[in-house]
């Protein structure tokens, strides 16, 4: 299975995201923030996918998303939020990452994450 970054800073989030990944066999590096994610990158490695909330204190979702491209500019993520204004939508478009809306299921997040890790 793959190495998976999930960033939220939603706490009840993250620990769901995290448990839902390591039951399907996932090894999964969690952090509440940009900063707290780029120091478990520092710490473990790059890894094989993300998925990040996009609003986080500090560095949002999509500006750590280009800082973990500057180490590997193909990594594939999706995104995970609540907002969608035009130019959130626009800013996650350029990315050209995957993105799910909040709330969703253990079905969509298993189904995007697959695209997501799909090679090529």
């Amino acid at each position: 299975m793959a190495r998976i970054l999930v960033v939220d800073d939603e706490q009840d989030v993250l620990e769901l995201i995290v448990k839902r990944l390591r039951a399907d066999g996932h090894e999964v590096l969690a952090a509440g923030s940009g900063d707290a994610a780029l120091e478990q990158v520092a710490r473990h490695g790059l890894p094989d996918g993300a998925i990040l909330d996009v609003d986080l204190p500090g560095m949002d979702g999509i500006d750590l998303l280009l800082r973990l491209r500057e180490q590997r500019a193909d990594l594939p993520a999706m995104f995970l939020t609540v907002l969608w204004d035009g130019a959130v939508v626009a800013r996650v478009r350029d990315t050209g990452a995957l993105y799910l809306r909040k709330p969703f299921t253990t079905e969509s997040l298993r189904t995007a994450l697959d695209m997501v890790l799909v090679p090529g």
